[in-house]
C-alpha cells in the first residue's frame, strides 16, 4: 500500500442519527477514490462497512467499522459508526481516536434527537465537526427547515460552506461559498461540471460568501487585519481561517451531499484533505497522570487499544492509533496496563473485514493487529522504559438491566466466558454474578442492545439464554433501638453447646454520640461491603462471657446481617452493645455464641421498627418539548420525584429521582410514548424508605417464599 507521511493522514468519524446515510456515504466515498469498482447498498446487504451477519439480518450499522480512503494524495481513515444510541460505545471510542467528526444530518428530518445524543460526545471532546445535510434527493426534504434547525442547535458556529440549489426528486446542483461556483451532478451522480452561479442566484451568493469570509477571518488576529486592509480573504486565506476556526471548535462547517446519488462526496473529500486537521496538528493527547503526550512523528512509538473484536475463527483483533512515533512490524512493546510485553507481529490497515497488510504506521495513523495476549481496550502500548498511559475512553454507564439464565445448566460456564468475551468487544456490555441476587446480571444500553448480545450468544456461539426480571438490591435497617436476649442450649450425648447473650441495638449514623448506660470495653467498625456499617461494641462486665467468644457473637451478627429478617435482603446502620449473657464451663464454644448472637440480633431486629430501603436512582431524560407532559405523567406513574427541567436545543432535559423497582423496561416504555424521539441517562444516587405498603408486600412475598423452600 501507499505510504504516507503524518501530515497526510486524516480521521474522520460518520456520525449522525439512524437513517441519516453513514454507511451510504463512507461507500460513496470509497467508490469515488476508486478503492471499490461498484457501489454497494445497506438493502443488497453488500457494503464494506456493515459486514457483520447481524447487520446484514438488521438492515442497520451494529459495530463501528474502520475503513479508509484516498483522495488526491491525502489518506482518509473512515470509521463508520452505528446510528442508535444502544451502541453508543462503539460511537464513543470511535469520537475518541477520530480527529474531525463528520455530523450527517437527515435533511428530511432536521436535528433529532439521535443527532443530540451522539453530538454531545463530539462536544465532550470538543473534537472539530462538519455538518454534512444529506438525503437532499428525496421528495421531502427540506433545506431551510433543516437549515433553521442546525442553526438553532449550533448558533452561530454553523457555517455555510454550500447550499442546494434544487432539492428534491430533481436535486443535481450545488453552489459552493467557498469557491463561489456552481456544480452540476450528472444524472446518478460522480463527477460534476463547474459553472458560473446562475444569475438568480448571484446576490444571495455573494451576501453568503461574504459572511463565510467574515467567519474566517474573525478566527485570526492576522486574517482579521488582512481583511480589514484588502475587504476580502482568498481561498488559501479562508481555509487557514475555517482550519483554526474547527480546531478552536468555534466553527462548523456546512455541506450539502446525497450520498445515494454520489454528489458532492468528492468536495467534501477535497475540504478534509485541505482543511479538516491531521492529528499533528491536534491538542496533545491528554494522559492518564494529567500529563499530555504530543502527537509527532519524532520519539518512541506509543499505541491506545480503543475496540477489540473477537472473531470466533480468527481471534482477538485490536484496533488503535499511533499517538506518537513510527511503529513498524514485530515490534516489542510494554502494555501499560498489564505489564506484559507484546509482539507485533502483524500490523493491517482495515477496510471493514478486509486486512490490508502493512509493514509500517506513523503517527496519527489507525491500524489493526491480531492476537495480542494480554490487552484490551483502553491499553496503551509503549517501548519499554516509556511509562505513559492515554486517558482512557468514559463509557456511558448502563440503562437496562437483566438476569440471564443458560436454559442447559451445563452451559452456565460457557455462557460467563462468552459473556466476558463480549464485554471485551463492548464495555459498555456490562455482566457480574450477584451473591446478594444470587443471578447473574447483564447491564446493557437499551432493548436493542439486549437484543443484540441474545443475538450473538444464539448465533455466534450456539447457546440458549432467557433473560428474567432482576430483583432488587434492596436494604434493610432499622428506626428505633431494642434488646433481646438468646439461650443457645443443645445435649445430645457428649459435649453440649451452651451459649446465651444480652444485646441491644441501635439505628447507626454518623457522627452520633457513644452509647450512654455501658461500661464499653471494645470498639469494632466495620465497613459492610454492600454500604452502611456494622459498629460492635463489647459491654460485658465481670466476665459472664469470657472474651474469646466476642468474636464468635460478631460473627453470628455479621452472617445475619447478609440475609436480614424482612425480605432476605443486606442489613445496613446497625451498632450493636453486647453486655450481658452466660456461659457453661464445659459446653461453651464458639458455635454456640455465634448461634446465641444471631439469635439475639434476629429478634432484636425486628422489634426495632425495622425498615426497607430501595436503590433510588437521578434520571435524566431529554424530550422534545412537546412531549413533556407524557413523559412527566408516565415518570410520576413510577414514583418519580421531579428535581427540574432546562433547555438544551429544541430539547428539555426533566431531571427526577426514580426507585430503580420503576426502571424496569423503562427504556421500551420512553421509546414508546414518544416514538422514539426521547433519551435518557441513570445513575445511582442513594438507598431510601421503602413506602409502607410496598414494603409489607415484599415482606409478604419473601415469607411466601421460605414457606415454599422449607415445606
Amino acid at each position: 500500500m501507499k505510504v504516507f507521511d503524518a501530515k497526510h493522514i486524516k480521521n474522520i468519524v460518520l456520525l449522525g442519527a439512524a437513517k441519516s446515510g453513514k454507511t451510504t456515504l463512507a461507500e460513496t466515498m470509497l467508490f469515488e477514490a476508486g478503492l471499490i469498482n461498484r457501489r454497494g447498498t445497506v438493502e443488497d446487504k453488500n457494503t464494506v462497512s456493515d459486514y457483520h451477519e447481524i447487520e446484514h439480518d438488521r438492515g442497520n450499522s451494529v459495530y463501528a467499522t474502520a475503513l479508509h480512503t484516498e483522495w488526491r494524495d491525502y489518506k482518509i481513515n473512515i470509521i463508520d459508526t452505528p446510528g442508535l444510541d444502544d451502541f453508543i460505545g462503539e460511537i464513543v471510542s470511535s469520537v475518541r481516536v477520530a480527529d474531525t467528526c463528520v455530523l450527517l444530518i437527515n435533511a428530511q428530518q432536521g436535528i433529532e434527537v439521535g443527532t443530540e445524543l451522539i453530538w454531545n460526545y463530539a462536544d465532550r471532546y470538543q473534537k472539530p465537526v462538519i455538518l454534512a445535510v444529506n438525503q437532499l434527493d428525496h421528495p421531502k426534504s427540506n433545506w431551510d427547515n433543516t437549515l433553521d434547525s442546525i442553526k438553532h442547535r449550533f448558533g452561530s458556529s454553523a457555517t455555510l460552506m454550500q447550499y442546494p440549489v434544487n432539492q428534491g426528486e430533481g436535486f443535481d446542483s450545488i453552489i459552493d461559498l467557498l469557491k463561489m461556483i456552481m456544480y452540476k451532478f450528472p444524472a446518478g451522480g460522480g463527477k460534476p461540471e463547474k459553472l458560473p452561479i446562475p444569475d438568480d442566484q448571484k446576490e444571495i451568493a455573494e451576501a453568503l460568501h461574504n459572511e463565510l469570509v467574515e467567519k474566517a477571518a474573525e478566527n485570526d488576529e492576522n486574517l482579521m487585519e488582512l481583511y480589514f486592509e484588502k475587504g476580502s480573504l482568498d481561498e488559501d486565506e479562508m481555509r487557514q481561517g475555517l482550519k483554526i476556526g474547527m480546531l478552536n471548535h468555534e466553527v462548523f462547517p456546512i455541506f450539502c451531499i446525497s450520498a445515494k446519488q454520489n454528489m458532492g462526496s468528492g468536495r467534501m473529500m477535497g475540504f478534509i484533505d485541505n482543511v479538516a486537521p491531521s492529528a499533528t496538528e491536534m491538542n496533545p493527547e491528554p494522559t492518564e497522570d494529567g500529563g499530555e503526550i504530543k502527537q509527532e512523528t519524532e520519539g518512541d512509538p506509543v499505541l491506545f487499544v480503543f475496540k477489540t473484536l473477537v472473531e470466533p475463527n480468527l481471534g482477538k483483533m485490536s484496533f488503535f492509533k499511533v499517538i506518537s512515533g513510527t511503529l513498524k512490524v514485530g515490534a516489542d512493546l510494554v502494555n501499560h496496563q498489564s505489564g506484559h510485553t507484546e509482539r507485533l507481529n502483524q500490523l493491517f490497515i482495515m477496510d471493514g473485514k478486509n486486512r490490508n497488510p502493512v509493514d509500517k504506521l506513523v503517527v496519527g495513523d489507525i491500524g489493526a493487529t491480531l492476537k495480542l495476549k494480554s490487552t484490551e481496550t483502553n491499553h496503551t502500548l509503549h517501548v519499554k522504559g516509556k511509562d505513559v498511559s492515554i486517558k482512557p475512553i468514559q463509557f456511558p454507564g448502563p440503562r437496562i438491566r437483566t438476569a440471564i439464565i443458560a436454559k442447559n445448566k451445563a452451559d452456565d460456564e460457557k455462557l460467563g466466558e462468552v459473556l466476558k468475551k463480549i464485554h471485551q468487544e463492548d464495555p459498555t456490555v456490562e455482566v457480574e454474578y450477584s451473591r446478594e441476587l444470587k443471578q447473574l446480571i447483564l447491564s446493557c444500553q437499551g432493548e436493542l442492545h439486549l437484543a443484540m448480545v441474545r443475538w450473538a450468544l444464539e448465533n455466534t456461539y450456539n447457546l440458549d439464554v432467557d433473560y428474567v426480571t432482576p430483583r432488587i438490591p434492596y436494604r434493610e435497617t432499622i428506626q428505633k433501638a431494642a434488646d433481646a436476649s438468646y439461650r443457645h442450649k443443645k445435649q445430645s450425648g457428649g459435649a453440649g453447646q451452651f451459649g446465651e447473650v444480652y444485646l441491644k441495638i441501635e439505628p447507626f449514623t454518623e457522627g452520633m454520640p457513644e452509647p450512654t448506660g455501658f461500661n464499653v470495653r471494645n470498639k469494632e467498625e466495620t465497613d459492610l461491603p454492600w454500604g452502611g456499617k456494622l459498629v460492635f461494641y463489647n459491654c460485658i462486665v465481670g466476665g459472664v462471657i469470657d472474651l474469646r467468644f466476642l468474636p464468635s457473637i460478631r460473627k453470628g451478627i455479621l452472617e445475619k446481617m447478609e440475609e436480614g429478617p424482612l425480605t432476605g435482603s443486606y442489613v445496613r446502620d446497625v451498632r450493636v452493645m453486647v453486655y450481658d449473657g452466660k456461659m457453661h464451663a464445659v459446653d461453651s464454644n464458639d458455635i454456640s455464641f455465634k448461634i446465641a448472637g444471631m439469635m439475639a440480633f434476629r429478634q432484636a431486629f425486628t422489634s426495632a421498627d425495622p425498615q426497607l430501603l430501595e436503590p433510588i436512582y437521578d434520571l435524566e431524560v431529554m424530550v422534545p418539548e412537546e412531549l413533556m407532559g407524557d413523559v412527566m405523567t408516565d415518570l410520576q406513574s413510577r414514583r418519580s420525584i421531579i428535581q427540574g427541567m432546562e433547555a438544551k436545543g429544541a430539547y428539555q432535559i426533566i431531571k427526577a429521582r426514580t426507585p430503580l423497582a420503576e426502571l424496569d423496561r423503562y427504556t421500551t416504555t420512553l421509546r414508546s410514548i414518544t416514538q422514539g424521539k426521547a433519551n435518557f441517562s441513570s445513575t445511582f444516587a442513594e438507598y431510601a424508605p421503602v413506602p409502607y405498603d410496598i414494603q409489607q408486600k415484599l415482606m409478604a412475598s419473601y415469607n411466601e417464599q421460605l414457606e415454599e423452600v422449607h415445606g
